[in-house]
């Protein structure tokens, strides 16, 4: 079970369609809970394809709806669709590295404190603590970009997603390094530089 299974997602992320597909026939025809098939196929759209192609993980979940809906054997005909949309989509595992490297900020970390402008005051008491104070609403900003810094002081900086050059992530990442320069733009000006 554990083999066919680790051969089948490492077919999909080695980007090969046809030996994903005798993989995952291998576990329908030897019995194998379709449904566990389907939500080994949503996660590894999430964990291995990532942002590169957004719709895999919609993909994925689809084929776990059409499973559900039709059953076996009409099933497999949208489940080896999926497999072979997922194997031939680029790859990022770039957001669930980022998941990690927050998790072990939180565990190393602790409950950081939320700054100050980044709190809600719906009432005058709370605004009269600070909390709201200073923060910059995007959308009031040519470019919807601000100098503002979203997370707690000791993680002030950190980095910890990193698209990388395939897919539409590769789109995103241009994206974000743009907003960076438009934040330390908007930063510099804030403080007087």
């Amino acid at each position: 079970h554990y083999n066919v299974v680790s051969a089948f997602i490492k077919s999909m992320r080695g980007s090969d369609p046809d030996a994903a597909m005798y993989w995952m026939v291998r576990m329908l025809e030897g019995g194998e809970d379709p449904g566990f098939v389907c939500r080994r196929m949503i996660i590894f759209a999430a964990e291995d394809v990532g942002n590169a192609d957004p719709r895999a993980l919609q993909v994925a979940i689809a084929a776990k709806e059409a499973f559900e809906y039709l059953g076996l054997p009409e099933a497999a005909i949208p489940m080896a669709q999926a497999v072979t949309y997922l194997a031939g989509a680029p790859k990022s595992n770039a957001s669930y590295k980022t998941l990690r490297a927050a998790q072990a900020a939180v565990r190393e970390h602790g409950s950081l404190e939320v700054p100050m402008h980044l709190r809600n005051a719906p009432h005058k008491g709370m605004a009269a603590l600070g909390y709201s104070q200073g923060y910059q609403y995007p959308h009031d900003v040519q470019g919807h970009i601000t100098g503002d810094d979203y997370l707690p002081a000791p993680l002030a900086g950190q980095r910890w997603y990193r698209p990388v050059e395939a897919g539409y992530e590769k789109t995103i990442g241009e994206r974000l390094a743009h907003w960076r320069t438009l934040r330390e733009q908007a930063r510099r000006k804030r403080d007087g530089d």
